[in-house]
């Protein structure tokens, strides 16, 4: 347990590339023949909001399924990532579901949270060290899919990474791998990753879990196009698109777009993008994986199995692994 009368030390650092940088990207993806925009500009203040909502939808069974084999299993992945380490959280966003761990360790000298919503990042570790007055708490901006250092002298300590919500499915093979390469190198030797991967499983459990019946998830896509708008000046009428996920058995992943339901034009900055009718952006993947296909995607940036946790009836899956010590 937590414990102690210290006070918390926060500490708050922006390394979100400049928006020059983010505008690039954007009319990339949008100037190509299948249009597409990156699911990292979900998360603005009210995106992150209503992920959080999604978080708690009776069709949306990772987030319950995920916290039910945390609160089962604390006690034995604390034992397992041992007493004094340090937390880094890539994606945390409201930093919830983590706590069970922290109060299940022994002693933990720290937590480190990374996201791209800084509004909602400053809040949750803000609430993080109030009520962890004894543990350091800082919290970092940024772009996790991309390349970034951890600032020198906060990863001292034996580091555990933590990234659930099986945000890895997000990622293609590739980048996944080198997602999890940049992890290990912040965790360093004997370092570990607890992380929340989601199964393959009946497609109309995945279907349902993305089109729910009261609408969030078609909300938080098109919220994506409100974000656009605020950030970069664009014309997004969000009436002209209706949201769609489906599941793509040959890739094993869902695929989430946003479908124009007209002809018409759209300008973001100082470039024009037509959208013919039923003409789709891109705007997110989830992949779903099998126990072995995972490790085998862990082993090639370094990491060992070192424990695997599932429900019953095997919808999700939170694993444990470590990089040797030499």
């Amino acid at each position: 347990m937590v414990g102690g009368m210290k006070s918390s030390i926060v500490s708050f650092r922006d390394y979100l590339p400049k928006k020059d940088a983010f505008t690039t990207e954007l009319i990339f993806g949008l100037s190509q023949a299948d249009k597409s925009i990156p699911c990292k500009y979900f998360y603005d203040e009210r995106g992150s909001e209503l992920f959080d909502q999604i978080c708690n939808l009776p069709e949306y069974y990772l987030t319950r399924t995920e916290e039910f084999l945390l609160q089962e299993k604390a006690a034995e992945i604390a034992e397992l990532l041992g007493p004094e380490v340090l937390i880094i959280e890539y994606g945390c966003g409201s930093i919830q579901k983590v706590r069970v761990i922290i109060d299940s360790l022994r002693n933990p000298v720290g937590y480190i949270a990374v996201d791209i919503s800084p509004e909602h990042l400053r809040i949750a570790a803000e609430k993080l060290a109030q009520d962890y007055p004894s543990m350091e708490v800082h919290a970092i901006c940024a772009d996790f899919s991309n390349s970034f250092k951890l600032p020198r002298g906060l990863t001292r300590q034996r580091c555990v990474g933590f990234f659930l919500g099986s945000t890895i499915g997000n990622f293609g093979y590739k980048h996944a791998a080198k997602l999890l390469s940049q992890i290990a190198a912040h965790v360093g030797p004997g370092g570990g990753l607890v992380i929340g991967v989601d199964l393959k499983k009946d497609e109309s459990v995945l279907f349902d879990a993305y089109n729910d019946a009261s609408g969030i998830t078609a909300e938080f896509n098109l919220n994506l196009l409100s974000h656009i708008n605020s950030q970069f000046g664009a014309t997004f009428d969000l009436n002209d698109f209706e949201h769609e996920a489906r599941y793509n058995c040959v890739e094993g992943r869902i695929e989430m777009y946003l479908v124009s339901r007209r002809a018409h034009s759209v300008r973001v900055g100082e470039n024009l993008f037509y959208f013919a009718e039923n003409e789709k952006i891109h705007t997110e993947n989830s992949y779903k994986y099998d126990i072995t296909e995972f490790q085998a995607l862990a082993a090639e940036a370094g990491f060992l199995i070192r424990g695997m946790w599932s429900d019953s009836n095997d919808l999700y899956s939170i694993q444990y692994f470590q990089r040797p010590s030499f």
